[in-house]
């Protein structure tokens, strides 16, 4: 159930002030008085806990860096069977899942990190990732989540944060593993890791993944992918190190649109008739047998370390990505009951097709050194940064084409239904970027810290576009209008923070940050419309945060605890001015503001865990109507999340573990004026989600996992559209077994 937003700040504040009273006397209780040794890899001996993010911009280990960050390290999400991106953030709680708009889907990873979309800010080893693709965890290292206003870090955007996935690279121990892995709808799964050394100071790694097969409890759905990650490192183990490294994915799925909401909770119809009406069956399909969803991504990267000595080190990363997503996909929209008879109700769909590809080139340059001004140690990084981002979307349409209504009870994915057909319309935008940054960390004191940083980003912004003109009968197209649109500006981002340390395992601190997102940020497409953020007119989007908070390296180092208040503040959102004259203006603004906990690595040699917790209050300040309505909440924003997962070795061979999390109601209508009696589906309501594990090595080599999901067989919403038409509904009790050989 969902609690009130009063108990829910009540509760985290209470169990915040309980932390912040036991974690000094932890402090007491630890015997080491040395910093962790930096290592952007987990270990048998820290478990799930990993001490600090792989970013050369990074001055400190998270234990000492004024900010909330997540670490999802490979050994986490191997254990939960997870795949892909999506089932990793699992295990960090203020993150939540999107659908889209009416008959549209979100393609994709589709997140909100604490309120805000994440759309632009995913990236691969700190360079920016572009495109519509469901990411794959057979090539990553570690899932590194950082939250708050970044754009110090990253430039552009980042209003809550930014995702970063780590590769998995080349090193000099000789390594072979394999898993294969099949679930009880059918749908199989291999990847293979092969790492190689040869000479003295050379290596070779493969990783390799192929899967496919049914969605559980999804008529027709399914999903298909290839990944292939080659790579070679030079140098290991001397001063220069050369990283030489591709990535390669291949998706063939048939997409899943979802199914319509009736007899769900919350579900609103003004006809009676409809009102009554039964849930259709989960299983239902509504598509059609044409229906496809394929994605090629490929980026190629080199990547060059050297140490220069007395606490100097160069690197250089270069990369060329591409991605192509070229998507034919039906939505279910609008209701209807010719009679009382449920055989005779229909549902309307929406086709739609997306073709769309991205690229990027990019080349970042950072010097990272460490010295003394006098009594003052610095940590010190300095870089450029070089962004070339261009998008290509094509346009289709139904125009003039008749899209047969489905049966809602009993679809037919083989009714005739028109393809989407080219208009010749089209968006290409490009984003240039030349950034510069610097970072500074200055111990004072062995107890007192001072870290800040700075970003400047010069970008200009060109969308080239047509707009087509169709006969509403026909759909011909009379007209073509092109027109050309930039914007140039430049971008300033920064983040102080001030950090004292009680004790050599812990920290207390009070940071703030800033970020900006410029017209077109999103997807480098700029629009002539008056009531668009990304009319080149408009200004900047300016985002600020504000973090008090503490963190414990406990038992030896081996278990960290964190707790966090945050406040962050956007400000020139477009609301109405007039609804009269239908004029717009700068004048939004809404705030989030919450608390988040945190406890990952090991409370036994043999017992793991990863748990989070965060509430999340959101607000408009300032605004208009409807969901800009000053004390609106932000959509999609549960005020309380939570994750657990925790693993017992029992023995060297056997290792049980298991896990839950919650997600509170999740608000579609956030209006305070708006009747929710009268609106339909109104909210996500809340849920509660436990799976479990079990391994069992069966020989040196040789073991065997199980991973049963959502063991309580609990039906919830995982995603629900804009209007509350359609929903995807969480999979059902399911389960998988591996088997995992290694050498």
């Amino acid at each position: 159930m969902a609690h009130p937003r009063s108990r829910t700040h009540q509760h985290a504040v209470h169990w915040l002030a309980l932390a912040s009273a036991a974690l000094p006397l932890a402090a007491q209780a630890q015997t080491s008085t040395t910093l962790p040794e930096m290592t952007i890899n987990a270990s048998s001996d820290s478990g799930y806990k990993v001490d600090t993010v792989s970013s050369p911009k990074a001055t400190q280990p998270l234990l000492n860096t004024p900010q909330t960050v997540s670490v999802i390290p490979k050994e986490l999400f191997k254990e939960q069977g997870a795949s892909s991106l999506m089932e990793a953030l699992r295990n960090t709680p203020g993150i939540t899942m999107q659908l889209g708009e009416n008959g549209a889907t979100s393609a994709g990873d589709t997140f909100q990190l604490r309120g805000f979309s994440t759309q632009s800010s995913m990236f691969i080893d700190g360079v920016r990732d572009l495109g519509a693709v469901t990411r794959d965890t057979f090539n990553i290292e570690q899932v590194e989540v950082v939250k708050g206003p970044a754009g110090a870090d990253i430039g552009r955007g980042a209003s809550s944060g930014y995702i970063n996935l780590v590769s998995k690279l080349p090193n000099k121990t000789d390594a072979i593993s394999a898993e294969a892995s099949i679930n009880t709808a059918g749908a199989s799964r291999l990847t293979g890791d092969l790492n190689k050394a040869f000479g003295t100071s050379s290596a070779v790694r493969l990783n390799v993944m192929a899967q496919g097969g049914d969605v559980p409890n999804r008529d027709r759905v399914d999903n298909t992918s290839l990944g292939f990650a080659p790579s070679l490192a030079f140098g290991l183990g001397t001063p220069t190190r050369l990283y030489l490294y591709s990535q390669h994915i291949r998706q063939d799925n048939v997409p899943d649109g979802g199914i319509p909401t009736i007899g769900m909770e919350g579900f609103y119809n003004a006809n009676a008739t409809l009102q009554g009406g039964a849930k259709v069956n989960e299983k239902n399909y509504y598509g059609s047998a044409r229906d496809q969803e394929k994605v090629h991504a490929d980026m190629v990267t080199v990547k060059i370390e050297h140490d220069m000595g007395e606490g100097m080190k160069l690197s250089n990363i270069a990369r060329y990505g591409k991605t192509s997503m070229d998507r034919i996909m039906t939505g279910v929209y609008t209701l209807a009951a010719p009679s009382a008879n449920p055989a005779s109700w229909t549902v309307s769909r929406l086709r739609q097709r997306v073709d769309q590809d991205n690229e990027i080139l990019a080349n970042q340059t950072n010097l990272s050194a460490s010295f003394a001004t006098g009594p003052l140690k610095h940590s010190l990084a300095a870089g450029l940064e070089f962004l070339y981002e261009k998008q290509n979307t094509l346009s289709f349409s139904t125009t003039g084409k008749t899209v047969t209504a489905a049966n809602l009870y009993n679809p037919n994915a083989n009714d005739a239904l028109p393809d989407p057909y080219p208009t010749g319309a089209y968006v290409r935008g490009s984003t240039l970027t030349a950034g510069a940054y610097l970072f500074d960390t200055i111990e004072l004191t062995p107890q007192w810290q001072v870290s800040g940083g700075v970003r400047l980003d010069r970008y200009r912004t060109e969308t080239d576009s047509a707009t087509a003109t169709q006969n509403s009968t026909t759909g011909a197209v009379t007209a073509l209008t092109p027109y050309s649109l930039s914007k140039s500006d430049l971008l300033t981002s920064w983040k102080l923070g001030a950090l004292y340390k009680p004790a050599a395992n812990g920290s207390v601190y009070l940071a703030y940050g800033t970020s900006q997102t410029p017209p077109g940020g999103a997807n480098f497409s700029l629009s002539s419309s008056a009531n668009s953020t990304s009319n080149p007119n408009m200004d900047t989007q300016d985002t600020s945060n504000m973090e008090l908070g503490t963190k414990w390296d406990v038992l030896g180092g081996k278990l960290g605890l964190t707790a966090a208040l945050y406040r962050t503040e956007h400000k020139n959102e477009l609301a109405v001015l007039d609804s009269l004259s239908n004029t717009y203006a700068q004048m939004g603004k809404r705030t989030v503001e919450g608390i988040e906990l945190g406890a990952v690595g090991q409370l036994t040699q043999d017992w793991q865990i990863s748990a989070g917790l965060a509430t999340m209050k959101t607000k408009v300040k300032a605004g208009s109507t409807g969901n800009n309505t000053i004390g609106a909440a932000a959509r999609w924003s549960p005020e309380l999340t939570a994750t657990l997962w925790s693993s017992y070795h029992f023995n060297d061979a056997l290792t049980v573990g298991g896990g839950v999390r919650y997600v509170s109601k999740q608000k579609r209508v956030v209006d305070p004026a708006a009747n929710l009696a009268a609106s339909n589906m109104p909210n996500i309501p809340s849920y509660w989600v436990a799976d479990a594990m079990v391994d069992y090595k069966v020989s040196k080599n040789v073991s065997l996992r199980l991973n049963v999901y959502n063991l309580f067989d609990e039906e919830y919403i995982s995603t629900l559209n804009n209007s509350g038409a359609r929903a995807t509904l969480g999979a059902p009790r399911s389960a998988m077994l591996s088997a995992n050989v290694q050498f």
